[in-house]
């Protein structure tokens, strides 16, 4: 018998685009990424998923309309 992945639905997200932007935290120490968003007035972050590889990049940007590239801090 054979296993296959279902095929996951991506669920569609929004944010707060005037007052956050979608941005990528790396840790300089262990290269750990973190996509989120920053507040654009406070500078705060909110977490939203942990990016392991590509696939997790395309899930984030996918799930909240981001298209193009994002901006990374450290």
């Amino acid at each position: 018998m054979f296993f296959r992945k279902k095929d996951k639905q991506i669920q569609k997200k929004s944010y707060d685009s005037a007052n956050q932007k979608p941005v990528i935290k790396c840790s300089i120490c262990n290269g750990e990424q973190v996509a989120g968003f920053q507040d654009v007035h406070t500078g705060s972050f909110e977490e939203v998923m942990l990016i392991r590889n590509s696939e997790d990049l395309f899930v984030f940007k996918s799930q909240y309309g981001i298209e193009g590239d994002i901006s990374k801090i450290y």
